[in-house]
């Protein structure tokens, strides 16, 4: 276990070291402190934005009534990094190169904050966004002369390897290289890392379209990572996976339906980088991120693809996610997260029960689980003779209905809407 800074604790909590002994205790005393933090920075942001007018103003695509803050990235962001400077230590057994990915991550964190901070206040251009997204993703990598300092996918678990097969009786899968050197060899590991990692800070943004989903999706999502983690033997890991958990929860009561505070691009970013850079960090737990996120992943390839289909950029403004078309159907965006955080939870207790092979089995669910919601969608929209453009409409309201969309690039090259609160009758296109 790591020494987890039992002094640090007492700096914090200014009470007697003496209470604390074991990993479990300092990881949810790093948790919960995580969670404090957040919460209170939250409402500090919270009025700072109201006091120099950075908000999110009614206009054509944001049909709320009111004006809303959008920087809770920021109290995310400064929670986890306070509170994991405070607390977390490398055990011992650690990988030598994890305190490097613990700091290449703050400083990669950090930066991606800054940027989209700017974009939500001033806004800027999707290929800007991108450009910021891909040197975060090298700055967690950490290309050094003769090696790399970060992560690199570039080994996979044998998913077969406990069955003995007489083809390949290996318990690890290389990337074209055993080790992670810097060399041309490396480019296709390098690539589909950056993938991950992009990918990753992506989904989050692009589920971040109903107050509190991507909060609880990504919060819940982390609260397994650091129970594998745990269970690995992986404890410093697991105090990091747990200060991150507590920081996103502690933003979610502000963030829940109807929303006082957006987290903006900055959070977002800052989770799905945070999310993607935990789930690879010592290794063993990317099947169980891609279970637990299957469904907002397989979302967003489908949304893709379509709009691909169509003619249209993927970052193309429509309303055809599933939590949108989940809307249309009469559900409240209360019920929405809750069904999300549902199948969030259950998709994660089955990723630590199953093992290597049978995890194929679990992915198989959670298509399945895709595929049946997609197609309960449709029949309910067509009993409630909703009408089907392929154009993105916009959303109209019902009643005293508040909606805005969030997210929005500055530029009109939006893709998500962050639904504020009330019930709305949205036009969406079936795949």
């Amino acid at each position: 276990m790591p020494e987890a800074s039992i002094s640090s604790i007492r700096f914090l909590l200014l009470i007697p070291t003496s209470l604390f002994h074991g990993d479990i205790l300092t990881l949810l005393v790093g948790g919960t402190a995580a969670f404090v933090f957040a919460l209170a920075f939250t409402f500090v942001i919270k009025a700072f934005c109201y006091k120099v007018g950075w908000l999110d103003r009614p206009a054509a695509r944001r049909v709320h009534k009111k004006a809303v803050p959008r920087l809770g990235g920021l109290a995310m962001f400064l929670a986890f990094m306070i509170v994991s400077l405070l607390f977390y230590t490398p055990g011992t057994n650690s990988n030598p190169t994890e305190i490097s990915i613990f700091w290449l991550l703050l400083v990669a964190s950090l930066f991606i904050v800054i940027v989209h901070t700017f974009d939500d206040v001033i806004g800027l251009k999707p290929r800007t966004k991108l450009i910021a997204q891909t040197i975060a993703a090298i700055i967690v990598m950490g290309p050094w002369i003769h090696t790399f300092r970060g992560v690199l996918l570039y080994t996979f678990s044998n998913p077969f390897y406990h069955l003995h097969p007489s083809w390949f009786n290996e318990p690890n899968i290389f990337l074209f290289m055993q080790h992670a050197d810097f060399n041309f060899a490396a480019i296709p590991a390098a690539l589909f890392t950056w993938f991950w990692i992009v990918g990753m800070m992506n989904t989050v943004n692009l589920i971040d379209g109903l107050d509190g989903l991507a909060t609880g999706v990504v919060g819940i999502t982390a609260l397994f990572v650091t129970i594998i983690s745990f269970i690995l033997g992986q404890q410093s890991i697991a105090i990091l996976a747990a200060i991150f958990t507590g920081a996103v929860f502690g933003f979610l009561p502000l963030n829940w339906n109807p929303a006082k505070i957006f987290m903006g691009d900055s959070g977002s970013m800052f989770l799905g980088l945070g999310l993607a850079v935990l789930s690879i960090m010592g290794g063993a737990k990317l099947a169980l991120a891609l279970m637990v996120l299957g469904l907002p992943i397989l979302d967003l390839a489908v949304v893709a693809i379509n709009r691909i289909r169509r003619g249209q950029s993927p970052g193309h403004y429509d309303l055809t996610h599933l939590h949108y078309r989940l809307l249309a159907t009469g559900l409240s965006v209360k019920q929405i997260c809750l069904l999300f955080y549902g199948l969030t939870i259950m998709f994660g207790v089955l990723a630590l029960r199953l093992n290597r092979v049978y995890k194929f089995a679990g992915f198989v669910l959670v298509g399945l689980a895709m595929l049946c919601l997609i197609l309960w969608v449709d029949r309910r929209l067509r009993q409630r003779g909703v009408p089907i453009k392929p154009e993105g409409p916009e959303p109209q309201p019902n009643g005293d209905a508040n909606t805005t969309p969030d997210n929005t690039l500055k530029d009109g090259g939006a893709d998500s809407s962050h639904i504020e609160s009330g019930e709305i009758q949205i036009p969406v296109i079936a795949p």
